[in-house]
């Protein structure tokens, strides 16, 4: 216990706490944090062992970001009270960010599974793939609807999931299987946009798990109209029934400068009639 009770010098206690000894001498400047002994002759500061804890706890908050005016309100008024709800407004200030990085991880993962796609599938080819389970937010589109009116419907419901960027979710085209059916390959029903965070809320479409047709084309002249009609010679060749929504996405959108550029990934869920 002898060396909990010997002073120790700033350079040995910032060593200690792994910080700069001028990290030190300024909390001490500010009234923050003083030292135990000031020598009376040289001016030398010494610390305790015993102040490691208040040290460490200041150094916790400023790892959090509490300001420095707040560290020093905190510390004249320090109770476990105070202490327990401060910990708890970090705590949730934390998870909020774990989010939020989450769901950047989740875009950034999408993003690269797209620039995986495009190096390394044959796009002309209509494959079948599986599917988890999504919930998406969507917004009802029609052939009448304006651009400024899309811009508006879209900008409400990124505030509404709180995103910050429309780019943190993934988004998208739904045209009803029925349409395509009948020939109305412009005649979309829904924008959607995948929150790349859990949620649980009324309203939102279920896109379900299970075996999908995919197949691509680029989004000019009537390559939509020519992919979709392979998309049915393919599900009438191996007894495939087409059902609910196509999904559309533009997979290169971050790698092309003109629109007639644009690779659209089609995804449909499908049954087959024997199963």
């Amino acid at each position: 216990m002898e060396k909990k009770s010997k002073l120790l010098t700033i350079g040995q206690f910032a060593a200690l706490h792994g910080i700069n000894k001028k990290t030190l001498m300024w909390y001490d400047e500010i009234g923050l944090f003083h030292p135990a002994v000031i020598h009376p002759q040289n001016g030398y500061r010494y610390y305790s062992y015993y102040q490691s804890s208040i040290l460490e706890t200041i150094l916790l908050l400023r790892e959090l970001d509490v300001p420095i005016h707040e560290i020093q309100a905190f510390m004249q008024n320090r109770s476990a009270a105070s202490m327990k709800q401060l910990l708890q407004e970090k705590i949730e200030d934390l998870d909020k960010n774990l989010a939020h990085l989450k769901a950047v991880r989740k875009t950034l993962m999408y993003h690269r599974q797209n620039m995986s796609t495009l190096l390394t599938m044959d796009l002309s080819q209509i494959s079948i793939v599986k599917k988890k389970e999504r919930s998406l937010v969507t917004v009802d589109v029609s052939q009448n609807t304006s651009f400024d009116k899309l811009v508006e419907l879209i900008t409400n419901e990124t505030k509404k999931y709180q995103l910050r960027r429309l780019h943190d979710a993934s988004y998208g085209t739904m045209i009803s299987v029925e349409n395509l059916y009948q020939g109305a390959f412009e005649n979309y029903s829904k924008m959607f946009i995948e929150i790349p965070f859990p949620i649980k809320k009324a309203g939102l479409h279920i896109q379900p798990a299970g075996e999908y047709l995919r197949a691509f084309y680029k989004e000019s002249g009537k390559n939509s109209v020519v992919c979709y009609q392979k998309i049915f010679d393919f599900a009438a060749k191996h007894n495939l029934t087409l059902s609910g929504f196509s999904y559309e996405i533009i997979i290169n959108e971050n790698v092309i400068e003109k629109m007639e550029d644009a690779l659209v990934q089609i995804e449909i869920p499908v049954t087959n009639h024997h199963a």
